[in-house]
């Protein structure tokens, strides 16, 4: 009996990921990608001698990245414990200043960032947030009300006790009952996860800054944090306990990692090649996937398909209706999907003085922030207003640029295109307004002068380029309502042997969160194909998601 055949729709790290459990399950594996490189989200652009990342640049727990380069062919990928020592145990933990384990290296080189953050406030002032103990404390006695520092201790502690049950606890569960998400809502409860982030982190804080220096991260992900669970309070454990990392070259060298891991395996990738849809037969009145159909009418045929695309545009375009009851056209509408981003790309002529206000990765925040966020989720316009996350990769690796230059881009959160917004007019005036922001409060003086490429993207790019709905940047938004059960399953409710992985479904976006989909989904796809039973067995039994 010949050896199953896999397709993986997409060549996001979701896909690649994917692929390489594939492999190492013993699946013969084709990701078939619909751009002309890998990444999806993480895409490469290359202009003018400068190299972009044009979407993820934050990379936290390498030790996910390592036990994926760890992966060898028909390894059936399941023996390894969910989390090593080096983990769970704090005694043996590994801490930022070690990055890339010796498998990873063999790849991609990946080194620490310091500090994680710098946050600046509209008043100028800012906040490096980092894992220095010592530092924390001065900069929280500084600009915190007093009372805060005993605040941020026990927001601390909060945040561990999230983080030992959310993460390292059901870090891998798939919720795929009822049954499942009943079972831990109790401990939610106590350990007051379900109010929102804000409200959870305004309970110890007193000042405004603190608050928004605890609470921005899910930003990062696409979750507003007037909205997400307080469960995203272990973001900030998952940050302080492995640090934030970069892969020298950008994430497209981790990318390309990925890529070359999973072809050592022997998997196989073709690009430009865009899928039209997924064919589904019945057998014995049971609906079953049976490969896909390319846009040039090509049908490849398969045991098993798993779609890293979005998740709407998965069952909203690719998937007959008929075949659909859980995933309905009903429920992909009435699903609440995540904000989008402008992304400006910049390449410009060094002045030696970047790394004076300047960190690898900058947020500046804008004068409002609770009215800001309810402006890009909730009322859905473009504010007069904005917050920034800025990255300059060139100040720790200056390849990324010809010599004397910088390579930066600014991210901007704005409404996805439910919002109406004219994003052939809003994007130049966007632009210059960042440019000009830049210039004038200092962060890059002079820019417009220095400028050598300038390029961006707006949620435009995001419904058309990458097919999101609606221009979603994030996947659906994950609310309390939209998280653990409520979130896309892995495994088809509605079709056998057809999965989901990455950032649409459990546990959620964010590069540590979409390898976590990956291993969560092989452990289905095992279950399902019967691979090392008495392995998958065992886990499934004790542990069905991540909270998030």
């Amino acid at each position: 009996m010949g050896r199953k055949q896999a397709i993986v729709i997409g060549a996001g790290i979701g896909g690649l990921t994917m692929g390489i459990r594939l492999q190492s399950l013993g699946f013969d594996t084709t990701i078939v990608e619909m751009l002309d490189a890998p990444g999806g989200r993480a895409y490469v652009r290359k202009a003018d001698g400068f190299t972009f990342d044009m979407g993820p640049t934050v990379i936290t727990v390498p030790h996910f990245i390592e036990e994926l380069f760890s992966l060898e062919r028909d390894q059936a990928a399941l023996t390894q414990d969910d989390f090593p020592a080096e983990i769970v145990d704090e005694s043996k933990r590994i801490k930022s200043g070690i990055s890339g384990g010796p498998n990873t290296s063999r790849y991609v080189k990946i080194v620490p960032v310091l500090p994680f953050y710098r946050i600046y406030f509209d008043d100028g002032t800012f906040f490096d947030y980092d894992s220095d103990p010592e530092n924390t404390r001065r900069q929280i006695l500084e600009l915190g009300e007093p009372g805060d520092f005993e605040g941020y201790q026990r927001f601390h502690a909060a945040a561990k006790a999230v983080f030992d049950r959310g993460f390292l606890e059901l870090g891998y569960t798939h919720f795929g009952s009822v049954g499942s998400m009943l079972r831990v809502v109790p401990e939610l409860l106590k350990l007051d996860a379900v109010r929102t982030l804000f409200s959870f982190t305004s309970k110890y804080f007193k000042s405004d800054k603190l608050r928004q220096v605890f609470s921005f991260e899910p930003l990062l992900v696409g979750g507003n944090p007037l909205s997400v669970p307080g469960i995203y309070a272990m973001i900030h454990f998952v940050e302080s306990t492995w640090g934030i990392h970069f892969a020298m070259g950008g994430t497209g060298a981790l990318v390309s990692g990925f890529v070359n891991k999973f072809e050592d395996l022997g998997g196989k990738i073709v690009y430009n090649t865009k899928v039209n849809k997924i064919n589904v037969t019945k057998e014995n009145g049971k609906k079953v996937v049976k490969g896909i159909t390319l846009a040039d009418g090509t049908v490849m045929t398969a045991d098993a398909v798993v779609s890293n695309a979005d998740w709407a545009t998965t069952y909203g375009k690719m998937i007959e209706p008929k075949y659909r009851f859980w995933n309905s056209d009903l429920r992909v509408k009435v699903t609440q999907q995540s904000m989008s981003a402008f992304v400006l790309y910049l390449g410009f002529k060094a002045d030696g003085n970047e790394n004076t206000k300047l960190r690898h990765h900058s947020i500046i925040l804008g004068p409002r922030y609770e009215e800001l966020l309810k402006d890009i989720f909730g009322r859905k316009v473009m504010p007069k207003d904005y917050s920034q996350y800025v990255h300059l990769p060139t100040l720790t690796d200056p390849s990324l640029a010809p010599e004397g230059h910088h390579a930066a881009y600014i991210l901007v959160p704005v409404p996805n295109n439910a919002s109406g917004i004219n994003w052939d007019e809003m994007g130049e005036k966007l632009k210059d307004n960042v440019l000009t922001f830049m210039d004038e409060r200092g962060y890059l003086p002079n820019i417009k002068e220095r400028l050598v490429h300038c390029s961006y993207i707006t949620p435009d790019y995001f419904e058309t380029t990458l097919q999101a709905h609606i221009g979603n940047a994030f996947g659906p938004e994950p609310t309390l309502i939209q998280s653990a059960f409520f979130r896309p399953h892995n495994r088809s409710e509605d079709i056998a042997n057809l999965y989901m992985v990455g950032a649409g479904t459990q546990p959620g976006a964010g590069t540590p969160s979409v390898m976590m989909s990956a291993k969560m989904t092989a452990r289905l796809v095992a279950e399902d194909f019967a691979i090392a039973p008495e392995i998958v067995g065992g886990i499934a039994e004790g542990k069905e998601a991540s909270l998030v």
